[in-house]
């Protein structure tokens, strides 16, 4: 608890140094418990059911990370793709799986596992592989509500999307534009040889066999169909996104699920909630210190990493708690940083110079004080 709420107040990097001069704890005693086994999943998947509630509806996401580190010694340290930077950089990688509550649209982070390096596995075993195993170790912790999984292109690969569904999910990503797909045969078969499976290769210039389902905005027109994934080996629901907004050019975007019954909409709707995931990263890098780590053990890493996330699922759980889910304040990472420093401040005052507590506390211009400096939403 020292640490989550200290993280929460740090100016700064959020290392061993400033830990301990936010705190009373010396920086030595924060890399000894760094170096301790944490179940940081299960204590995530309780927040996540005590701010959503049970029964609530849930979609997984998972995603990738660069995370900028130097040094030689470094465990994992390696050429990564950074998507800031649009270009492979030498650094860390995090895998991160976290859910996103569908009434609100507000993502939790679940668990992060830190990419190895290739020297360092099997041969055979590619990140692709990683990014399976990390998925498998997390499913037996998820609630019973979650069923689809919505990711990037990148893991649309046969054999993460057999993982996933073998771990009773849903794939939910992108595609190419020029994927290759069969339409799938439903005429009448023949009574010798072989019965007939497709019917031509599914090209994108006609739509005449793609079902049109709705302008999901002005000039968006969404369009389904049910067909075979070569690469894949299974059949898929696909959902064609024609993008007539600008008048240079028509924009285009192939999406696809594992799950062949589901409703064209939701699927469209699933993947641009995966995106919230991003905000995950962007609020853990600039806010709780998820790339300020100062060790270079594989452990203490895992352990920065996780802490860093928790920290941030504790943030948006106590500010749900202060709201109601019907008038909610939109999330904002800086004014829970600005409000947890004037109450640690507020606290250091009254400690040091021997103050009332519950005088000050109960006085009504306090939460005013707790509050100086945050957003006005």
């Amino acid at each position: 608890m020292t640490l989550f709420s200290t993280i929460l107040v740090v100016c700064g990097r959020v290392n061993f140094t400033n830990l301990s001069r936010y705190s009373e704890l010396n920086e030595k005693t924060y890399r000894r418990h760094f170096e301790a086994e944490f179940e940081f999943t299960p204590l995530n998947v309780e927040l996540v059911n005590f701010t959503a509630g049970l029964g609530q509806a849930l979609l997984l996401v998972m995603d990738c990370s660069f995370i900028a580190k130097s040094g030689k010694a470094t465990d994992g340290l390696d050429w990564y793709w950074n998507g800031c930077a649009s270009r492979v950089e030498k650094g860390l990688e995090i895998s991160l799986i976290g859910v996103v509550d569908l009434e609100t649209e507000t993502a939790y982070a679940l668990s992060a596992q830190q990419t190895l390096v290739q020297a360092d596995t099997p041969s055979k075993i590619t990140r692709m592989d990683q990014y399976l195993d990390h998925l498998r170790s997390v499913r037996p912790h998820l609630p019973r509500p979650v069923r689809y999984l919505a990711v990037d292109g990148a893991y649309a690969k046969a054999n993460f999307v057999s993982g996933a569904v073998g771990a009773q999910l849903d794939v939910i990503s992108k595609l190419r534009c020029d994927a290759n797909l069969r339409y799938l045969y439903k005429g009448e078969q023949k009574r010798r040889g072989r019965p007939r499976k497709y019917d031509g290769k599914v090209t994108f210039s006609d739509l005449s066999r793609f079902t049109f389902i709705a302008a999901v905005h002005p000039n968006v027109d969404l369009y389904t169909a049910r067909v075979w994934h070569v690469s894949l080996k299974r059949e898929i629901r696909v959902v064609y996104l024609i993008d007539r907004r600008s008048p240079h050019r028509v924009g285009t975007c192939l999406l696809f699920s594992t799950d062949v019954e589901q409703d064209p909409s939701q699927i469209y709707h699933f993947y641009q909630l995966r995106f919230q995931i991003e905000f995950l990263f962007r609020d853990a890098k600039q806010f709780t210190g998820l790339e300020d780590c100062q060790a270079r053990d594989r452990v203490k890493l895992a352990f920065h990493f996780n802490a860093s996330l928790t920290a941030l699922n504790l943030a948006k759980v106590e500010m749900n708690q202060n709201q109601s889910r019907v008038q909610r304040v939109p999330f904002s990472m800086t004014s829970v940083k600005r409000r947890a420093l004037n109450q640690h401040l507020l606290d250091r005052f009254i400690t040091n110079l021997d103050l009332e507590p519950s005088v000050i506390k109960s006085h009504p211009n306090y939460p005013t004080l707790c509050n100086y400096g945050i957003i006005a939403a």
